[in-house]
């Protein structure tokens, strides 16, 4: 069968990924990992005390999760995003704020004396929200900032209806298709009433992204002189509860009432029996090359302007993504359907100077999509946790890693490298880790040995998730994928790390030439 699909301009030689002269390494930590009196970790001092370790570590990268708004109602997971342009709020350093005179120091010492643990990770998001607002109250929503003037003309694309939606959702909730039909299916005439009579919220809502933008690029630039480039991570779907699936129906399979006909996930693999069901409305892929894929470049460009690479969460939905009928039991239902992804990076590279992404291309990877790759030097993902099952064609086997590879020894989906060496590996890998090593390792040593063995590869980057760092067991996973309970809540402990580990991996990392 013919596709529907245009295949796009051929492009030749295109620049590579972030892909630099020399191997690096860097770590894995997402932002809210980081410790705060706040609830959450966010963009404040500990973040810049963060970069300076890794950059007097000899590191060179430091990968985070997806920093867009999350909703309470899905566990914060930074995977369910209620917009893909936005900045999370709860990012937001109020320590900051104070400092830059935006908030009095009043405000700051409503949070409790010191941050709690577990699932108590997000408790005080109504307290930081809270602070929010009355900053953007105390600052007239930044009426005499030019700043602000600035950031409202260069973001209006995204930000209007982004800001409109929060501010709707404030008491009507994020899921829009319960919202009255006429702000549900965006009449304009009611819209414009809205917008006078929520005037106050919007304007609120565009302050405090302003807010986290503001102190985004700070961050970012004292990383860039730090010689530290952040890896950001691009979810390929928007949750159905958000901004852009409210304000774009036209780019996604729903039905007249707005409800997905049909919505994301992946068949039965690693992690799952049944498959995962994501619950992400799909695109309409037709409907985004009719229009030139302005959506998807405008996405990616905006998210190029924050972060130095991006890391494509599940790739392979360029090419082939698995649909699951709505109403279906589980994801086993589903069935693969084509996507234009040469036609979308073909655009994409005509529009931008480089691609610097990494491809998320982990399960099941079939021969197009290893060719899609190659077509635009966009290298993939090995896990060294994956590679002692003694499979003669596993990718991520020692003897596989190439130097167009980016190997971590694993990933927020994994279980820690001891977790996983306590836990899950069998007898015939253990064989196969003491024959790499030399010697069967102890617990207390796995993730160490392990970090070692990823410096020593040839991969031209290492990512290293500060568990193993630390070497931490299953305690401190960060996400179990199939699941909903306890995720994303993992955090530093005070003092983490130590001086002791910075060293040590300054150590491994000078001897592996990185």
């Amino acid at each position: 069968m013919a596709s529907a699909f245009r295949e796009g301009p051929a492009i030749h030689s295109p620049e590579p990924c972030c892909r630099y002269s020399q191997r690096a390494s860097g770590l894995l930590l997402h932002i809210t990992s980081l410790r705060s009196r706040f609830g959450t970790g966010d963009l404040g001092p500990a973040a810049n005390r963060f970069v300076t370790s890794l950059s007097q570590a000899g590191q060179t990268f430091w990968q985070v999760l997806p920093l867009h708004p999350t909703d309470s109602g899905h566990r914060h997971s930074p995977y369910h995003a209620t917009s893909l342009f936005a900045l999370n709020p709860l990012l937001i350093s109020p320590e900051l704020l104070v400092k830059d005179g935006i908030t009095g120091g009043d405000h700051p010492g409503s949070f409790p004396p010191a941050g709690v643990e577990g699932a108590g990770l997000f408790r005080e998001a109504p307290l930081k929200v809270e602070l929010l607002r009355a900053a953007a109250r105390e600052n007239r929503c930044g009426r005499d900032d030019s700043g602000f003037g600035r950031f409202r003309a260069e973001n209006q694309e995204w930000l209007d209806d982004y800001a409109l939606f929060s501010a709707i959702a404030r008491n009507n909730g994020v899921d829009w298709s319960a919202w009255p039909r006429g702000i549900r299916d965006r009449e304009p005439a009611v819209l414009e009433r809205v917008q006078r009579e929520l005037e106050e919220a919007v304007r609120e809502e565009e302050y405090i992204q302003y807010l986290a933008f503001t102190q985004w690029d700070s961050l970012h630039e004292h990383a860039s002189i730090h010689g530290i480039r952040i890896i950001g991570d691009l979810p390929l779907y928007p949750a159905y509860e958000s901004a852009d699936v409210w304000s774009h129906r036209d780019l996604f399979w729903l039905d007249s009432e707005g409800r997905p006909t049909a919505v994301a996930g992946v068949p039965p693999d690693y992690f799952s029996s049944t498959g995962q069901w994501w619950g992400n409305p799909i695109y309409r892929w037709e409907e985004i090359e009719k229009q030139g894929f302005s959506w998807w470049k405008d996405r990616v460009e905006h998210m190029l302007r924050l972060f130095d690479c991006l890391r494509v969460d599940h790739f392979r939905g360029l090419q082939a993504f698995w649909k699951i009928p709505a109403g279906a039991a589980t994801a086993s239902e589903g069935s693969w359907v084509r996507a234009p992804g040469q036609a979308l990076l073909s655009h994409l590279a005509a529009r931008l100077p480089s691609l610097p992404l990494i491809a998320e291309d982990l399960g099941t990877i079939t021969p197009d999509v290893r060719e899609l790759m190659a077509m635009f030097g966009i290298p993939g993902m090995r896990v060294l946790q994956f590679g002692f099952d003694g499979d003669p064609d596993n990718p991520h086997a020692l003897g596989a890693i190439g130097e167009d590879s980016v190997l971590y020894t694993g990933t927020h989906d994994n279980n820690t490298m001891r977790g996983w060496f306590e836990e899950e590996v069998r007898p015939d890998q253990l064989e196969r880790i003491a024959a790499a090593l030399g010697k069967v390792p102890s617990s207390a040593e796995i993730a160490r040995e392990m970090i070692t063995l990823a410096l020593e590869s040839p991969a031209w980057l290492v990512v290293i998730p500060v568990q193993d760092l630390l070497c931490l067991g299953s305690k401190a996973r960060m996400n179990v994928p199939g699941t909903t309970e306890g995720n994303w809540q993992w955090r530093l402990r005070p003092g983490e790390p130590r001086a002791d580990y910075w060293a040590w991996l300054r150590e491994k990392t000078i001897r592996s030439g990185r």
